[in-house]
């Protein structure tokens, strides 16, 4: 089947994404969708997708829809700003419905379905913090395959965890990635993970905190994720090494 390359304009306003194409001479088989993390824009990665270079694979970076308060720089997914005192710090987890909503229909059902003719399973996610909790909630939200979400320290958002309603797991792979303290991805959130996806595969950094990869091995899991999830028309080229 023929996916047709996305473009700016496909999208409704007032979404406000930046596309990087495949390279040069490939076909734009995969969709790569990047959320970044609370308070921060789309600029840091746009400069990742460009970093990754995936194989025939267009990646959207796609800016959180709402900015932060008091002229503060960045956005945020939430439903909500909340403080909290005890941390001295925002909240991370403050409902993710209009932002599911965003993602699912504006971007996912209207745009990629429609529009490019793409398939669920040739579409992924890659959120950091809050944006990998909104991806988490596009995808439970949308209940088919996607070809799976790399969630750099994002757990299910609360108000999923907290549904009295029985939900199917979604068939949607998972790999989440954290420290080994001060981490968003406690025993609790990876149980409640693996209590929403049928795979779910954990990697513990030995390092504290849940920022961004920082090295060769902390980036390794999610490329072999990735090579796993990809789908190709080319293969494997001739004296390339495949990773998993």
């Amino acid at each position: 089947m023929a996916y047709r390359q996305p473009v700016a304009s496909d999208f409704p306003a007032p979404v406000n994404i930046s596309i990087i194409p495949p390279p040069p001479g490939q076909s734009p088989v995969n969709v790569l969708l990047l959320l970044h993390g609370l308070g921060d824009s789309s600029i840091s990665f746009t400069n990742l997708a460009k970093q990754l270079s995936l194989p025939e694979t267009t990646s959207i970076i796609i800016q959180a829809p709402h900015p932060l308060p008091f002229d503060l720089a960045g956005f945020h997914w939430g439903d909500d700003i909340l403080f909290d005192p005890s941390q001295g710090n925002m909240d991370y987890d403050t409902g993710f419905q209009k932002s599911s909503r965003m993602l699912r229909e504006d971007i996912i059902e209207k745009t990629l379905f429609r529009k490019c003719g793409y398939e669920a399973r040739n579409l992924l996610f890659f959120g950091y913090g809050q944006g990998a909790m909104a991806a988490i909630a596009a995808a439970l939200g949308l209940n088919i395959e996607l070809g799976g979400i790399v969630s750099i320290g994002g757990p299910v958002p609360s108000s999923h965890g907290n549904s009295q309603v029985a939900i199917e797991k979604s068939r949607t792979p998972v790999i989440v990635l954290g420290g080994s303290s001060a981490t968003s991805i406690t025993q609790s959130a990876l149980a409640l993970l693996k209590k929403s996806f049928v795979t779910v595969e954990y990697i513990k950094w030995p390092r504290p905190g849940d920022a961004m990869p920082t090295n060769r091995d902390e980036m390794l899991p999610i490329m072999k994720f990735l090579a796993r999830r990809l789908r190709s028309r080319v293969g494997i080229p001739e004296g390339s090494v495949e990773v998993g």
